[in-house]
């Protein structure tokens, strides 16, 4: 009887852990059930947890994320951008679909007993499926943020009455290229949503070439020179120039240009014409001396000697015909610089057919300032390049090398007055001046100089001729006024950064 009552509670105990067991299983199948409707531990949406979230729920939560604003520092400012106003959209719907996949794409039954055992599932991320069109953007840095927030640099003005520039102030401009991929990364990610904007320091420019020419005149005016003046500035960097002549302040026009006497300025076409007969066999250290004595000294026999050398009774219109190879067509030599020389040709150009001014220039040499500028010109590329007219019209003897032993020489006139009295001590200059006394009065009534300069701001041509018929007196008039007008130009292209 007590062996059939045992048999019986064990028969009892069994069912009770059977039922336990049939119930916990019921419960975790359940509870497993629950779980696997949302979306497992470690699960991450874009870089959102999402973990434990069901579909929408995440849904919900990756789009609070990303539409939110981030937020731009610029100019001292913040400025919220909505991801919608820049038309970044993100594909939720995309998303979901791959979580939903990682989430059911275990057999439930492995999942179950996974379950059971307490081993997690690894962590899953899907990645953040978004579209970005990014001319919205930079139409928006463009026309929002650059307009609104950037500070434009005040250009440099020149000051009244004296020979300086006062500093602009420095502005700054967004760097909309460096901003579209910083901004881009920002709507990117669910939590680093700030971005510092990158500004350019801009400097302020110089101003326009129509400001100098302005204070030019100026310096002219204050002079008191009541004389015919022509002045040829060339900016080397950008082909941009000043071309004016006055007579007695009354503006003359510069087509065709003022005929003046060329003086020891013809020097230079004398040096350019040797070089383009004989190229690099003139670079000998007693012919490269003999010019140096032509230009530096300013003597006359050695022009004389080369003009001879290309021609013994036509070297002077062998120049001439040269410098009318190159396009200029107001510059010409009709005879030696000796004395007693004869004229070998009556010459007529535009610039002397001109009946509107006075200036009584020589019948053996004559120039204008734009002529002289821009054999100057052609020389300077020719030395720094190998290019120019020089080099297209005489290809056999000019090339860098010939240029470059010409432009030293010119380097050696050492007046250190006219225009290179107006510039900082040691600044590279490549000219050669020149001035007329009148064989009747004894006075000066013509002066000028010509060149090239070479600066840290730029380099540039300028050149200056002047005629007075009555008398230029040195140290109140000539010397003063081309120093001015020099100084002018080199604080224009070298004005002090603020």
């Amino acid at each position: 009887m007590r062996s059939r009552n045992l048999s019986f509670l064990l028969r009892i105990i069994s069912v009770v852990f059977l039922s336990a067991a049939v119930i916990l299983t019921i419960l975790s199948l359940v509870n497993y059930s629950q779980q696997r409707a949302n979306y497992p531990a470690g699960m991450t949406i874009a870089g959102v947890p999402v973990g434990g979230l069901t579909p929408q729920q995440a849904s919900q939560r990756v789009l609070q994320v990303y539409t939110s604003p981030i937020v731009l520092q610029y100019a001292g400012s913040l400025i919220l951008l909505s991801p919608e106003q820049i038309g970044f959209q993100i594909n939720i719907e995309s998303m979901i679909a791959a979580a939903d996949l990682v989430r059911t794409g275990s057999p439930f039954w492995q999942g179950f007993w996974d379950y059971l055992w307490n081993r997690s599932p690894a962590p899953a991320d899907i990645p953040l499926v978004a579209d970005f069109p990014e001319a919205r953007l930079r139409d928006y840095l463009q026309n929002e943020i650059a307009a609104r927030y950037d500070q434009l640099p005040s250009p440099s003005q020149p000051i009244p009455g004296t020979v300086n520039f006062q500093p602009g102030s420095p502005g700054q401009t967004l760097d909309i290229e460096r901003a579209i991929p910083l901004i881009e990364d920002a709507l990117r990610s669910p939590t680093n949503r700030t971005v510092a904007l990158v500004a350019l320091r801009t400097t302020p420019a110089r101003p326009s070439l129509q400001s100098l020419e302005v204070l030019l005149k100026q310096i002219i005016q204050l002079s008191g020179f009541d004389g015919v003046i022509g002045l040829y500035l060339l900016d080397l960097q950008n082909g941009q120039e000043i071309h004016f002549a006055q007579d007695r302040g009354r503006p003359l026009p510069t087509q065709p240009d003022v005929a003046f006497t060329a003086s020891s300025v013809a020097k230079i076409p004398i040096m350019v014409a040797y070089f383009t007969e004989f190229g690099e066999a003139a670079l000998t250290p007693e012919t490269t001396e003999a010019k140096i004595d032509m230009i530096r000294r300013s003597e006359n026999p050695p022009a004389d000697k080369f003009m001879r050398a290309l021609g013994e009774t036509r070297g002077p219109l062998l120049v001439t015909e040269k410098m009318k190879a190159l396009g200029l067509e107001n510059t010409f030599i009709a005879g030696y610089f000796y004395p007693g020389a004869p004229l070998l040709r009556v010459i007529r150009t535009p610039a002397n057919s001109r009946s509107d001014v006075i200036t009584n220039p020589d019948p053996y040499n004559q120039t204008t300032p734009s002529d002289i500028g821009m054999l100057l010109e052609d020389l300077y590329h020719c030395a720094e390049n190998g290019g120019g007219a020089l080099v297209a019209v005489f290809p056999t003897t000019i090339n860098r090398q010939v240029c470059r032993q010409m432009i030293d020489i010119l380097v050696q006139d050492k007046l250190g007055a006219l225009l290179q009295a107006g510039l900082p001590e040691g600044t590279r200059f490549a000219h050669k001046h020149g001035w007329v006394t009148n064989p009747t009065t004894g006075v000066i009534d013509n002066v000028s100089d010509a060149g090239i300069v070479y600066t840290p701001g730029g380099n540039y041509i300028l050149v200056v001729f002047t005629y007075h018929p009555v008398q230029i007196i040195w140290d109140t008039m000539a010397n003063p006024l081309f120093a001015q007008l020099s100084q002018a130009v080199y604080n224009y292209f070298n004005i002090p950064t603020p």
